[in-house]
C-alpha cells in the first residue's frame, strides 16, 4: 500500500515550497519540493495545491510539465506561466497574474487591454470602478472610461461607475454618489457643461446633489438630496461675484 503525504508550506515574498514528506515507491525519484515564484495575490495555495498534487505523486520522472503548464494556465486571473524541472528533486515554476483595472458587469472584470476575465470571487474586486454595457465593447467602453476618469479627476471628483445601455446613452456615478444622466447624444459635451458650473455653484451646493441631468440643450435638471435647505441663489451669486472681484484684486 503507498503512502504519500503533501504539505504546502508559505514562505516569505510571495513563495511557495511544496515538500513531499514520504513515499515509498523506490522506482521513482519523489519530487520533493515544489518552489512557486511571483507577485501574485487572487490564485491561492490552496487551489495550487489541489491542481498540482496529481501530478506531484507521479514523481520526478514522470510528472508532466507540460499539463502542469496546462492546469494553472487554465485557473482564473493567471496570464503567464513557466515550470521547470530541476534536478534532483524539484520543480519550480512562476506564476505571472492578470491585472484587473475594473469590473465589468456583475462577474467580469478587465485588464488594461480590455480583455474579459471572469475570477473565482468577484467580491475581491468591489473597490475597482464599474462598467456595465453591450457585450462585445469592452475595450472601446474601457477607453472611454479612462477619459472621462481624467476629465473628472481635474475637477477633484472620482468616478465609480460608468453604464452605457443598448442605446449608447451614457450614465456615470462618483464616487461621491453623485449621479449623471449624460445621454447618447454628445455625452461628454453635457458632462462638460456641467463641470463647468462648478464654479459658480460651489462645494457646498454640489454636495447637496443626488443626480444631474444633462440632457437638455442649454442646461441640466438637479435632483437634490433629502433634507436639503432652500438654496438662496441670489445670496450664492452675490458671494461668487464677490470672490471673483477679491481674485482680479
Amino acid at each position: 500500500m503507498k503512502f504519500i503525504a503533501l504539505a504546502l508550506l508559505v514562505l516569505a515574498g510571495g513563495w511557495y515550497g511544496w515538500k513531499q514528506l514520504h513515499s515509498q515507491d523506490a522506482m521513482s525519484r519523489p519530487i520533493r519540493y515544489v518552489k512557486i515564484e511571483g507577485a501574485f495575490q487572487y490564485t491561492s495555495k490552496d487551489r495550487l495545491k489541489q491542481v498540482l498534487t496529481p501530478e506531484m505523486k507521479r514523481g520526478f520522472y514522470h510528472a508532466d510539465m507540460d499539463a502542469i503548464h496546462q492546469l494553472i494556465s487554465h485557473l482564473p486571473l493567471v496570464a503567464a506561466v513557466d515550470v521547470k524541472r530541476v534536478w534532483p528533486d524539484a520543480v519550480h515554476i512562476k506564476i505571472t497574474e492578470q491585472k484587473p483595472i475594473v469590473r465589468w458587469g456583475d462577474k467580469a472584470v478587465l485588464n488594461k487591454q480590455g480583455e474579459v476575465l471572469i475570477p473565482d470571487d468577484i467580491g475581491e474586486f468591489k473597490n475597482l470602478p464599474l462598467i456595465t454595457g453591450p457585450e462585445g465593447q469592452e475595450k472601446k467602453l474601457l477607453e472611454i472610461m479612462k477619459g472621462v476618469y481624467i476629465v473628472l479627476k481635474d475637477k477633484s471628483m472620482q468616478l465609480a461607475e460608468f453604464h452605457v445601455n443598448d442605446r449608447r446613452a451614457w450614465r456615470i456615478k462618483l464616487a461621491s454618489g453623485l449621479e449623471m444622466q449624460l445621454g447618447g447624444k454628445a455625452p461628454l459635451e453635457n458632462m462638460q457643461r456641467f463641470l463647468k458650473t462648478m464654479d459658480l455653484l460651489g462645494e457646498e451646493q454640489i454636495a447637496m446633489m443626488a443626480s444631474v441631468d444633462t440632457r437638455y440643450p442649454n442646461g441640466y435638471a438637479v435632483t437634490w438630496k433629502p433634507d436639503t435647505p432652500a438654496i438662496d441663489w441670489k445670496a450664492v451669486a452675490e458671494n461668487r461675484k464677490n470672490a471673483v472681484q477679491e481674485r482680479r484684486l
